[in-house]
């Protein structure tokens, strides 16, 4: 009798967890105003970028290539990520609970960990672009304009399932305690709030690392180890010249491998004796950081972009012009 009570009591105090409480955002009570409008230039700059870098490649034709299509969705990557994250922070900070419903943490887990895999999957997508085009550049655009649909596809397709099998363990679940140290939902946090027993989750969940991580880095080592080795044996300046188009692809895999190694360490390692504002610097890097990065990375690095930018603000400046001197002449009438 005593055995089903307890049973009975644990299972209840399961369905009472419906909520959990995001206790990073504690720290930012003094200072709330500037951390709202840091959050919302951020978020807006990043949506500015992309959806520019976007435009220029959707409009000049010159840039409808497979290297630049991948890029598209790098943006676009960038977009879901920031929209998942920024949004659900900026109303966070403006409430006073700091409260989020257990339906829109788990969504908000599988945006953010899909988005994280996707961002990987599509550098690894580039850096074969890179390999194609380097090693066997005179059959570019035959390799290429037959294979860049299903990698685009792939890039989004296998993140998406193949954390969705890692994520329904997740799912099953129920949960006793109910406050999460960070500012948004992250699977490894909520995973340790479980009440019952979670080491299958664990488990599959360190298991599922070599999945979301080793096609990935087969695919980029692979890539650049025979980019390397046609470089050096032929060291032409064209072969040079063809090195230097990787500089961004290898900046932005950089960047987001920073962020990465931030985020384990904060979530994985005691860090109490770092301040408050680098914690949250450090949990929020590869959320944040590849977004508002790449586009500058590659609108300033590849000149073809950077032409075409500079002549869509060029442009649009003219308009703004004219449009102001034709005002003037009719208001001079």
């Amino acid at each position: 009798m005593q055995v089903r009570w307890v049973f009975t009591q644990s299972m209840t105090n399961f369905s009472e967890v419906t909520s959990f409480h995001l206790s990073d955002y504690n720290g930012m009570e003094n200072l709330k105003p500037m951390y709202f409008c840091i959050f919302l230039i951020i978020y807006i700059t990043i949506v500015a970028e992309n959806v520019v870098l976007i435009g220029v490649v959707y409009h000049e034709k010159t840039l409808h290539e497979p290297m630049y299509l991948l890029l598209c969705n790098l943006a676009v990557n960038g977009l879901y990520g920031s929209t998942a994250l920024l949004p659900a922070v900026l109303s966070n900070i403006l409430s006073h609970s700091y409260e989020i419903s257990l339906p829109f943490c788990q969504t908000q887990i599988y945006a953010l960990h899909t988005f994280a895999i996707i961002e990987f999957t599509i550098l690894a997508a580039m850096s074969y672009d890179r390999y194609v085009a380097i090693c066997h550049p005179l059959l570019y655009h035959e390799m290429m304009s037959q294979r860049v649909v299903k990698l685009i596809v792939f890039t989004w397709l296998y993140p998406m399932l193949a954390f969705l099998i890692v994520f329904i363990f997740t799912l099953q679940l129920r949960f006793c305690n109910r406050t999460i140290e960070k500012v948004y939902c992250f699977n490894y946090m909520l995973v340790k709030l479980a009440c019952t027993d979670s080491s299958i989750v664990n488990i599959v969940g360190l298991l599922s690392v070599a999945l979301y991580t080793l096609p990935q880095l087969i695919m980029i080592c692979y890539s650049y180890a025979h980019i390397l080795r046609i470089c050096v044996l032929s060291f032409s300046k064209s072969k040079i010249k063809a090195l230097r188009t990787c500089t961004p692809h290898l900046l932005s895999i950089m960047n987001y491998s920073i962020g990465c190694f931030f985020e384990i360490v904060q979530s994985r390692f005691n860090i109490s004796h770092l301040s408050y504002q680098t914690k949250l610097f450090l949990s929020l890097y590869f959320l944040i950081f590849p977004p508002i990065l790449n586009p500058i990375i590659y609108g300033l690095s590849i000149q073809v972009i950077r032409v075409q930018l500079f002549r869509l603000f060029s442009r649009k400046s003219r308009q703004v012009t004219n449009n102001v001197a034709k005002r003037a002449v009719v208001i001079a009438r």
